[in-house]
């Protein structure tokens, strides 16, 4: 908790402020009050029951500063009763990983005195954020001061006024000690180890911790591959018929590493409590919109909006366009082709040094194009599954993640397969993957450590200043470190991190075996991501609130589908070398049955090796079940006691 800096609120009591709220500088002063008591109103009138105080402008404060910033924090007291409401687990004092109750919570391990500690802050902010976005309108026909602006009952009341502008931002304080101390560990010394997950996840949240993790165990895991690749690389570089054994290793290894990262996940999710975790009730989008009905499973007003709309909107513009964009991907690639013979040509004509350089430009042309289209679809693709309106942020996040990587996949990879099983050129194969891969690694380290950073510092040069001084070793006011944090990049979340590592893994995956210094380049991308990513989180973004997670979600699935691909991949690679058509001289049928059977045979291997690798350690399954056990006793118990009581 911070506890260097306290305000006060406006019944006199101190509290260590956790986020901000930041409304328009000219809202109306009834909106703001209306606001500010629905925060301070208790929780069985329909309020928040949080602390909530105006910041008061620093020494530096100047006139265009906006006024209408605030602080909320909330008592002990209200935070261990929201960490009940929100399902946090902690470490009972047995060991295991149970439900925090409030009456329950001297038994838990960490539970000490009047549990100052117990939660962190990260638990805290999630808990305030919880209780805003609980806000719901009462009787209120709209928001004071703007008829305009309709609410009726059950409406969440801050998504509303994010939506309609009012509410600038909502966002958690940094802890400057702890980011200190997390900073040095994590990225400011440079050595040989491995992350602090747990320190990630006590300051971060659940969800950013298993980003992490899943890098670093990505990371480690293609270190077989990269120490196989430098000697293959070395002594077997130009004799492409052995390229079937590192094919054969691809195969096995990104069927296993997916495997085993799931039972490791799921020993981090228990022992950060979110493997057991119910899932809370989502609510509507900020961005859904419909007709005003009443949502038959919580008996709430909200809109309605017909699926039948929602799936015609989908197939008859949503899936067009993607086909577009697909066509348009396919035609840059006939382009890069012909630019690609055009420069060979040249070569030929007159092979010097510089002309063997100038066989290298179309590809670097292409991959910048590439990341230059990723990036335009990507924002079209969101406009687009905004404008489907889905109910859910799940919902649109899943629709959003399959467009995108749809696309991605199309446009990365096309002109690999298109040279590797319609040219059946393995040279240009090696070429073209080498130089797609370091482009877009550069390209990736500009865009996402040193752009932002560069931004910061350009937006402004003296507040990026102060906020070095203000994370590393010098206090600030709590009204400067607001100004400070409140301009500095919102952080979008980890899609496009995973994004980026689904892509290497196609490259490595899909077609390292003709060119295995793959690995080796991707294993270096890596650690310097994990420094560049640390870094970004520390000193560029806002902090971001914490997000419970059990998993990477719907990103498992896509690696996995890339890893069912991989082997499809690799086999038609060991079918086209000249080692395995010397087996069938005669017949190209029986080289292409042999090649299919043999496929079916890995991919059958490969999903009963899912079946027969538990996601869950049985350690960690015998936990759940006699928690189970115990959780089913206690209510039979208590049932018992409800029944006996009724019957006196």
């Amino acid at each position: 908790m911070q506890k260097s800096l306290s305000v006060y609120d406006s019944d006199g009591s101190t509290f260590a402020p956790l986020v901000v709220i930041e409304l328009v500088s000219e809202t109306k002063e009834e909106a703001i009050a209306w606001l500010l008591n629905r925060v301070r109103d208790k929780q069985q009138d329909g309020g928040a029951e949080l602390l909530v105080e105006q910041l008061t402008p620093g020494a530096q404060g100047t006139e265009k500063d906006n006024p209408n910033v605030y602080v909320v924090g909330a008592s002990w007291q209200r935070l261990l009763y929201g960490a009940e409401d929100v399902g946090l687990f902690k470490e009972f004092k047995d060991g295991s990983m149970r439900g925090f109750t409030y009456a329950n919570k001297h038994n838990f391990k960490e539970f000490q005195g009047d549990g100052d500690g117990f939660l962190s802050m990260a638990e805290c902010q999630y808990i305030i954020k919880h209780g805003l976005d609980n806000l719901r309108a009462k009787d209120e026909a709209h928001v004071p001061g703007y008829p305009k602006m309709k609410l009726y009952p059950g409406k969440s009341v801050i998504r509303r006024m994010q939506s309609k502008g009012i509410l600038v931002q909502v966002f958690p304080l940094h802890e400057k000690e702890e980011l200190k101390r997390l900073s040095f560990s994590w990225f400011k010394k440079i050595k040989l180890s491995f992350q602090p997950l747990d320190d990630i996840r006590h300051y971060f949240g659940e969800g950013m911790a298993l980003y992490f993790g899943f890098l670093e165990y990505f990371t480690l895991a293609l270190i077989p591959m990269a120490l196989i690749g430098i000697p293959y690389y070395l002594f077997d570089w130009e004799d492409y018929d052995k390229f079937t054994v590192f094919a054969g290793f691809n195969l096995v290894w990104c069927t296993v590493i997916l495997e085993l990262w799931k039972r490791l996940s799921a020993s981090l999710a228990y022992g950060w409590g979110t493997l057991s975790r119910k899932k809370a009730f989502e609510e509507p989008r900020p961005g859904f919109h419909g007709v005003l009905g009443v949502n038959p499973v919580t008996g709430r007003a909200e809109p309605l909006y017909s699926n039948a709309k929602r799936q015609l909107r989908i197939y008859l513009l949503s899936v067009p366009f993607v086909l577009l964009c697909l066509y348009l991907s396919l035609y840059v690639m006939m382009i890069y082709f012909d630019m690609e013979g055009w420069a060979l040509m040249i070569h030929d004509e007159e092979p010097t040094f510089w002309t063997g350089l100038l066989l290298f430009i179309p590809s670097i042309i292409y991959a910048v194009v590439i990341e230059i289209m990723n990036l335009i679809y990507r924002y079209a693709a969101e406009f687009l599954t905004g404008w489907e309106n889905h109910r859910l942020e799940s919902t649109f996040q899943n629709h959003l993640v399959l467009k995108v990587l749809v696309f991605n996949f199309f446009n990365c990879f096309a002109s690999l397969f298109y040279i590797a099983f319609v040219m059946q050129d393995m040279v240009l194969l090696r070429q073209s993957l080498a130089t797609l891969l370091i482009t877009s690694q550069i390209l990736n380290q500009i865009m996402e450590a040193f752009l932002p950073y560069w931004l910061q510092r350009r937006r402004n040069k003296k507040a990026h200043k102060r906020m070095i001084k203000t994370m590393e070793d010098k206090e600030l006011p709590l009204s400067e470190q607001v100004k400070l944090e409140a301009d500095m990049s919102t952080y979008l979340g980890t899609f496009d991190d995973y994004l980026e590592l689904f892509l290497l893994f196609g490259y490595v995956s899909l077609f390292s075996c003709v060119y295995p210094l793959a690995a080796v380049l991707v294993v270096l991308n890596n650690v310097t991501e994990v420094y560049s990513d640390a870094f970004k989180m520390c000193k560029v973004f806002k902090r971001p609130f914490s997000e419970p997670a059990a998993n990477i979600g719907v990103w498992q699935l896509a690696f996995e589908a890339m890893s069912v691909i991989a082997v499809v991949t690799n086999c038609a690679l060991i079918g086209m070398s000249p080692q395995v058509k010397s087996y069938f001289p005669e017949s190209e049928t029986q080289l292409i049955l042999w090649v299919v059977g043999f496929e079916h045979f890995l991919l059958a291997s490969k999903f009963i090796l899912t079946f027969v690798i538990p996601d869950v350690p049985k350690h960690i399954q015998i936990k759940l079940s006699r928690l189970e056990f115990e959780s089913l006793e206690a209510l039979k118990k208590r049932m018992f006691i409800t029944l006996h009581v009724a019957q006196k």
